[in-house]
């Protein structure tokens, strides 16, 4: 491993890339913090993607891609004269030491939870006027239904236990089933998103992150499939031309396989 000095070093080779870059890449030049936007997005992306496969030599390239994208949004607001890269490291790092006051002050804290319900005291503090402010509008559905439940528990509004939250979900669950019953369809979506809500919650009781959870899921079933998909073609046959039995054989083929998560 490298030592902080080295470090430092390697930061301040980025750093002067990205000057030269800036200077003399006809790409680079153009470049704007709109531009940058939906490729820090993707690069995001392919950071969890290899987070999920626990791929650490490709967690290394993403999060250096994702380093530079932040070099480089500092390196445009240095050029507006809004900010560098000394303001962002700065900020990052006076918001840790404010809202670390059991570590930078003499708050006392026993576990994690109290760590947290800090957290969110401290940014209303700060003067955010909700504590539901700081979660984007843009988040998908389910990583928001998650940040949601997480901000609120942090002020105490939470369930105290897994099992009443299982007991909600059945609730939900059964309030569904009435409205399928019903044919209602706008009531349909309606509770089916409270069961999703719910499983959400509950999926954080168990200490389970939903988006992780799926994300898996979709990938073994892609896997699952695409094994499905070669096994019929090694038989010389279509499936759209086989029963649901037929595929079914090569289903339960592809589950007794050692699924990689």
């Amino acid at each position: 491993m490298h030592t902080r000095e080295e470090q430092l070093q390697a930061i301040d080779r980025l750093l002067t890339i990205m000057d030269e870059l800036r200077a003399q890449c006809p790409w680079d030049k153009k470049q704007t913090m709109q531009s940058l936007r939906h490729l820090t997005i993707e690069e995001t992306y392919e950071l969890g993607e290899a987070i999920l496969e626990h791929n650490l030599s490709e967690v290394k390239k993403e999060l250096g891609d994702l380093l530079l994208h932040i070099i480089f949004y500092a390196k445009i607001g240095s050029e507006t004269q809004d900010f560098d890269i000394g303001d962002v490291a700065h900020s990052i790092s006076e918001k840790l030491i404010n809202r670390h006051p059991h570590i930078y002050g003499d708050v006392e804290v026993n576990n994690e939870d109290d760590v947290k319900q800090n957290w969110e005291a401290i940014k209303l503090k700060e003067g955010k006027k909700s504590v539901l402010e700081g979660v984007p509008h843009s988040l998908p559905a389910l990583v928001k239904a998650n940040r949601i439940q997480e901000k609120v528990s942090g002020v105490g509004f939470d369930w105290e236990r897994p099992e009443q939250v299982f007991e909600k979900l059945k609730e939900e669950l059964g309030e569904l089933q009435e409205e399928v019953e019903a044919a209602n369809l706008e009531r349909i979506e309606d509770e089916f998103g409270d069961v999703l809500f719910s499983m959400v919650n509950y999926a954080r009781f168990l200490g389970v992150n939903p988006e992780n959870a799926l994300e898996r899921t979709n990938k073994k079933f892609m896997r699952r499939f695409t094994h499905l998909e070669n096994r019929v073609k090694e038989q010389q046959k279509t499936l759209h031309k086989m029963s649901l039995d037929e595929m079914n054989v090569f289903w339960e083929e592809a589950k007794l396989a050692k699924d990689k998560n």
